[in-house]
């Protein structure tokens, strides 16, 4: 049993699995494929052929751009922006204010965060297109990350990251460009 809101907007060829919520104020786009198990808030965007799996919540005002694939229990705290051709990979948790760029890859279990050590929201980090983050990475409150970006698995970011480069480590270093 789902539940949709009748003031959700919902496209062409939609397809929405069992157990699914859907509030006020939703727009979904055309060919999208929503599994299981899904909380969408309020005023969140869905574009077209994107692909939503089992057990995902997007938090208000969340907006997913065309040609998405958001795995399995990923979570948006909401007022973040995903590109085009963006790959969200399972249990990664998007703070709230994070942008990510059109074509960028985020493996398993990548955690973002947008507050500082004295819990005031500082926003997310800005993600620039065509970046890789690597299983397990943390992105600290506030930074961005250039175009052509690979962060490596276990990384622990804290500054900002140059274009067309590479960063691996804890706290994360530049080791190529």
């Amino acid at each position: 049993m789902n539940i949709i809101s009748e003031r959700a907007t919902i496209g062409k060829n939609v397809k929405i699995g069992e157990f699914t919520i859907i509030e006020d104020d939703v727009q979904i786009g055309d060919n999208v494929i929503i599994e299981n198990h899904c909380i969408i808030k309020e005023n969140v965007v869905v574009g077209n052929d994107t692909h939503i799996k089992n057990f995902v919540e997007l938090r208000s005002n969340t907006i997913i751009g065309n040609h998405c694939v958001i795995d399995s229990r990923v979570s948006s705290s909401g007022n973040c922006k995903i590109g085009n051709n963006v790959t969200l990979r399972y249990d990664s948790i998007i703070a709230r204010g994070v942008e990510i760029g059109d074509g960028t890859y985020v493996c398993p279990r990548v955690m973002t965060n947008n507050l500082n050590t004295t819990k005031n929201q500082i926003g997310g980090a800005k993600i620039g297109k065509n970046c890789f983050i690597g299983t397990n990475a943390v992105l600290q409150h506030g930074i961005s990350i250039g175009d052509n970006v690979v962060i490596g698995s276990l990384a622990f970011i804290n500054k900002n990251c140059e274009a067309n480069s590479t960063y691996i480590g804890i706290p994360g270093k530049q080791v190529e460009k």
